[in-house]
């Protein structure tokens, strides 16, 4: 049976607030106090909006600024249920952690980090009674495990918002261990602890993450239940994950760690704000070599980075010997993964360690770049040429069938999808709101967004009877993600309605027709859960296309293509569901 979710869904709503009043919280943090009636429930453009919900300590809110001013030109599009991120040039957007929620006088707190640098201090630095200012959020709410005996609070100043806020409210009740890095004593602050809790400040400067990894590790280690949650700059807290999660062998669901700013971006943090990421590229213009992302993909494939951070110090030979590589081989790879700081050490005498790159790569997210199904997707356009001109999708020239056929038959493939479209949930309000769903008792679902959609349909309170249809192994891999999956009915059969979601990303147009001309035989209504357009806050918007047709032989279908396939297969288009982030439900009914 599948745990809980780690998380609650809030619906996405854009609003706006005006300035009440700033004050210096120390030397080194501004606070901003907000207010408006968008905090409350109100209507824009005829859509009426639910009052702003932050009820975890760590969540986020995406403010909107503009680099040209025109702040209203980079605000996204609202939806009935959800944003539309419109492509808009100037726009800058930095994600904060609210200091403080009071419903009661309507006012939001945030705390900016003083450094000088970067577009929301900046905006901090000049706020007056009355200025507006447009956000979006917060997506979701971190679910803490229950019956904790401990939890450590680690960061540095730019965490200090959602330490503040945990202390002060209390999710659980639980022995709080704190630990923050300060650039300089004066950032210090007053925190609400309890007896037994205990804090440690160290001064470092911003992103040090040998002071913080240190710091980390002094740290006594308590006996019981506990939970680790940890936020500052990203690569600061690589060795923290690695400490955490490999050494002291905290399971993933007790460990909450976010890199809050990244180095490159800017010179100092700023306050509870992740900047967005910019396109790879070279500052000559030149293309990047490939080559340090496949020898990347080979240390991961052989091991290379698991068991240098197993056992720091191993020599050449041993390592050799570890991952089951000829010497020759090991030395091929050494020097190249030296140079691009995968490990460092190989010329010292030292013994092996990982460098910052190897440090990222342990992070599960990070190394799915280079060893998961995106990375295999990017493998198979070595074969977009001949693809291109034959009509093929470039991985079927790579694997020698189509990408449904693979995963169908290799679980973990289909595993990478299902969790691809985990985000599937944050934008799922408009399909599970419609009026489609009045009277409907049963569903039949099928695509790897499957677990996503019993997930919406169960925050919407909505309970048809639901049953699968997948292959066994596609099915098994479900069964792990849906909680209560004995609820679900596995076979397929005649329903009210289908859900496909994200079934038609894998498939060629022939594969999705004969999907479409199944889901036929069970229902005369269904429903197609894709993505249509690129997101428009994505930086890999450009490249969109390209993915798709990599996948299927086919660039990522629009409305247009969506309604080619249906009619091909007996459907017409009823109407599309705008959901945001370029995702749309497109309704079909029998023909």
């Amino acid at each position: 049976m599948a745990s809980q979710r780690a998380y609650s869904t809030h619906p996405l709503v854009l609003r706006r607030v005006t300035v009440r009043r700033v004050h210096e919280v120390t030397p080194r943090m501004r606070r901003v106090v907000l207010g408006g009636e968008d905090l409350g429930a109100f209507t824009r453009d005829g859509i009426l909006h639910p009052a702003f919900a932050a009820p975890g300590f760590d969540d986020h809110i995406k403010l909107i600024l503009a680099a040209d001013g025109d702040v209203h030109a980079a605000l996204p599009a609202q939806l009935p249920h959800g944003i539309e991120w419109t492509p808009a040039e100037h726009r800058l957007t930095r994600d904060y952690t609210p200091r403080r929620v009071d419903h009661q006088d309507g006012e939001l707190h945030l705390d900016f980090v003083v450094h000088g640098e970067g577009p929301a201090e900046t905006w901090s630095a000049s706020a007056r009674e009355g200025d507006e200012l447009w956000f979006v959020g917060p997506k979701s709410s971190l679910r803490l495990p229950e019956q904790l005996d401990w939890v450590f609070l680690i960061g540095d100043e730019t965490a200090l918002p959602a330490i503040g806020r945990f202390l002060d409210e209390r999710p659980l009740d639980a022995t709080a261990h704190v630990l923050v890095t300060v650039t300089d004593e004066s950032a210090c602050q007053e925190l609400a602890l309890r007896d037994g809790d205990t804090i440690t400040w160290v001064v470092a400067e911003p992103g040090d993450a040998a002071a913080l990894d240190a710091a980390v590790r002094a740290l006594p280690f308590p006996a019981g239940e506990g939970f680790a949650w940890a936020a500052a700059e990203s690569r600061a807290l690589l060795p923290v994950r690695r400490y955490l999660q490999r050494e002291r062998k905290l399971p993933k669901d007790r460990l909450n760690i976010t890199g809050y700013w990244h180095r490159e971006e800017a010179a100092a943090p700023e306050a509870a704000g992740t900047a967005d990421a910019g396109a790879p590229g070279t500052a000559d213009g030149r293309i990047p070599s490939p080559l340090p992302w496949l020898v990347a993909r080979a240390a991961l494939q052989l091991g290379i980075v698991d068991a240098v951070a197993d056992t720091p110090g191993l020599s050449a030979g041993a390592l050799a010997t570890r991952v089951g590589v000829p010497g020759p081989g090991i030395d091929v790879l050494l020097p190249l993964l030296a140079a691009h700081h995968v490990v460092v050490g190989a010329d010292d005498g030292a013994g092996l360690r990982l460098g910052p790159a190897g440090e990222e790569l342990l992070d599960d997210h990070e190394r799915e770049e280079y060893t998961g199904h995106e990375a295999e997707l990017l493998l198979a356009l070595t074969h977009l040429a001949p693809a291109l001109q034959d009509g093929a999708s470039p991985w079927r020239l790579a694997a020698g069938t189509t990408l449904h056929n693979s995963v169908t038959h290799d679980a973990e493939l289909f595993g990478e999808l299902v969790e691809e479209c985990e985000q599937l949930v944050f934008l799922l309000d408009g399909l599970t709101a419609d009026p489609l769903w009045e009277g409907v008792e049963s569903c039949l679902l099928t695509g790897p967004g499957s677990a996503s959609v019993v997930a919406a349909l169960d925050d919407a309170g909505r309970r048809p009877r639901l049953r699968v249809m997948e292959n066994d192994s596609p099915a098994t891999v479900l069964r792990g993600h849906i909680p209560a999956p004995e609820r679900i009915d596995w076979t397929a059969g005649p329903a009210d309605v289908a859900v496909a979601a994200k079934a038609l990303a894998y498939r060629t147009d022939q594969e999705a027709t004969l999907l479409l001309t199944r889901l036929a035989e069970w229902t005369r209504t269904a429903v197609l859960v894709e993505s249509s357009r690129p997101d428009g806050l994505s930086p890999h918007a450009a490249e969109a296309a390209l993915r798709a047709y990599a996948a299927t032989g086919s660039p990522l279908r629009d409305s247009a293509a969506i309604a080619a396939l249906a009619k091909r297969s007996g459907w017409d288009v009823e109407r599309t569901i705008a959901l945001g982030w370029g995702s749309e439900a497109t309704v079909l009914h029998r023909i």
